[in-house]
């Protein structure tokens, strides 16, 4: 008994050691390193201004009144202080962005491909990198979510570079494959998602369900899907039959190319229809981007073709 006291008292009086963080292994700090320099100089050579252009806040708040110049609009002019000054004033206003943006991103198995330079799981990282440091240089709110056949991680927005760069290094870790299922994935994401956000959606949509996924984001988000390519995502090479290994489930099996050639580019002709025709059915942007081709022509195309329609 009197022991036993002792050893409790004993127990007491130490203090554990705080449980160490893993290390990051120093070739993943790397790759988040040359992202976060690569898209942070192409959000300084102006992508900022263009997302600034399309992506608009709640609306706009007074700021002060000036003096009325040549060319200023005249509803415009505050009467009251017009006629208190004996000369024409006019209102001026600023915009109130207060906006969130917010990435999902599927981090599947199918993601770990890439028959050129790039995986398509490096090209996501740094699309997402890229998009949400215009949104940080725009004083928005980034938040990010990981998916695969569920929740995986969930950042809630803040206006914080090291979020942004947790978002990729999370991204570029998760190597181990896995199964997709966007409806369910992204249903779990929105739960959690409270405020109306410009909502990236980030997947290459491979043999997965998503019609729900987004048929509910597009329905309160102001959505943008990102469909991620390789040129062998949709093709089969014409070959004898050769032995391949699924990048989610990890089987392997036996295929023939010259004879499932037709039925899969059938397939995955469906699927990229559907992803069209959904993402028209509730007014969402679609962007494709492959591995084999610079993205950042098509992000720039995304942006004017999307300004030009908000200024109609």
């Amino acid at each position: 008994m009197l022991g036993f006291a002792r050893k409790k008292k004993a127990g007491r009086s130490q203090t554990a050691p705080a449980p160490s963080r893993p290390a990051v292994p120093a070739e993943l700090m790397r790759k988040v390193r040359r992202i976060e320099i690569s898209t942070k100089k192409l959000v300084d050579e102006g992508i900022a201004g263009g997302y600034h252009s399309v992506f608009k806040g709640r609306g706009v708040e007074f700021s002060e009144v000036r003096p009325y110049q040549p060319g200023d609009d005249i509803r415009s002019i505050d009467w009251n202080v017009t006629a208190r000054m004996g000369a024409p004033f006019v209102k001026q206003f600023v915009e109130e962005r207060d906006l969130t943006v917010f990435i999902i991103v599927d981090v599947s198995g199918s993601l770990n491909f890439g028959s050129r330079s790039t995986l398509k799981r490096e090209l996501a990282a740094e699309i997402g990198a890229l998009l949400s440091f215009a949104a940080l240089r725009n004083r928005d709110r980034v938040g990010a979510a990981l998916v695969s056949d569920r929740l995986e991680l969930f950042l809630q927005p803040r206006r914080r570079k090291s979020h942004v760069l947790r978002m990729v290094r999370e991204i570029l870790a998760r190597t181990g494959g896995g199964l997709t299922d966007l409806d369910r994935a992204v249903t779990q994401t929105l739960r959690n998602l409270k405020q109306r956000s410009v909502l990236f959606l980030i997947s290459d949509f491979q043999e997965t369900p998503f019609a729900n996924a987004i048929k509910r984001a597009g329905s309160r988000h102001d959505l943008v899907v990102i469909e991620i390519t390789d040129p062998r995502d949709l093709t089969l090479p014409p070959v004898a039959t050769v032995p391949l290994r699924d990048a989610e489930t990890g089987r392997i099996g036996l295929i023939n190319g010259r004879k499932l050639e037709a039925e899969f580019l059938r397939r995955r002709g469906v699927e990229r229809k559907q992803l069209h025709e959904l993402t028209r059915q509730v007014g969402a942007d679609l962007i494709h981007i492959s591995t084999d081709r610079p993205y950042l022509p098509e992000l720039v195309s995304f942006f004017e073709k999307r300004r030009k329609r908000l200024s109609r």
